[in-house]
């Protein structure tokens, strides 16, 4: 900080913010399992490979696409749980979900409890 006063070019500032914050990012605490909602459980139990909205509510016995979407499909993508397969285009009519990495493990930790 002495040395940004002394130059009066905010650089070496930026360049120890930067470094504080790399530190702190790396350093923080382990990752946490997700909180899953029962809604949620019940999706990740259904998801078998890629499918649509379509597939996923006839496999839960859910009729009501925006009920779906609010106490489903939303908070397990923003659980990091299951991804879209065209993340770039949402409302593609070609959209499937599936499970991530997280979600696979989330699921392989339920099934031994």
């Amino acid at each position: 900080l002495e040395e940004s006063s002394r130059r009066a070019d905010s650089a070496p500032f930026i360049a120890f913010m930067l470094r504080m914050i790399l530190a702190a990012v790396t350093t923080s605490a382990p990752q946490v399992d997700p909180q899953v909602t029962p809604q949620v459980e019940k999706l990740l139990v259904a998801i078998k490979g890629e499918m649509d909205r379509v597939a996923l509510q006839s496999a839960l016995g859910l009729t009501d696409r925006k009920s779906f979407r609010e106490r489903y499909l939303v908070p397990a993508i923003a659980a990091g749980l299951i991804e879209m397969t065209v993340p770039e285009k949402p409302t593609s009519r070609l959209q499937q979900y599936r499970l991530t990495d997280t979600g696979r493990h989330w699921l392989a930790q339920s099934a031994d409890r």
